[in-house]
C-alpha cells in the first residue's frame, strides 16, 4: 500500500539529521533546532539564535524564526 503525501513528508522529516549549528544542546546554548542541511545551506544562523533565545527568555518553546518555512521554487518561464 502506497503512503500518502503526509507520510511521505513526515518519513522524510525523521529521515533528516537535527542539530544545533554548534552540536550542542539547545537547551544550553539557546540555539535554534534544525535539520543540519538547512543550517549548512545558511550563511548565519545569528538572528534565528536571538529571537530562539527572547522567545525562551519569555516561557515560550517554539520561536518563530523561519528556519523551517518551505522556500517556494522558482517557475520556468519559457
Amino acid at each position: 500500500m502506497a503512503l500518502k503525501k503526509s507520510q511521505r513528508s513526515l518519513r522524510a522529516w525523521t529521515k533528516q539529521k537535527w542539530r544545533t549549528p554548534s552540536g550542542k544542546k539547545s537547551s544550553e546554548t539557546g540555539e535554534v533546532y534544525a535539520p543540519e542541511a538547512k543550517i549548512k545551506k545558511l550563511k548565519s544562523t545569528p538572528s534565528a539564535n536571538k529571537k530562539k533565545r527572547e522567545a525562551t527568555a519569555k516561557g515560550k518553546q517554539h520561536a518563530q524564526h523561519g528556519l523551517h518555512r518551505k522556500t517556494k521554487k522558482k517557475k520556468k518561464t519559457a
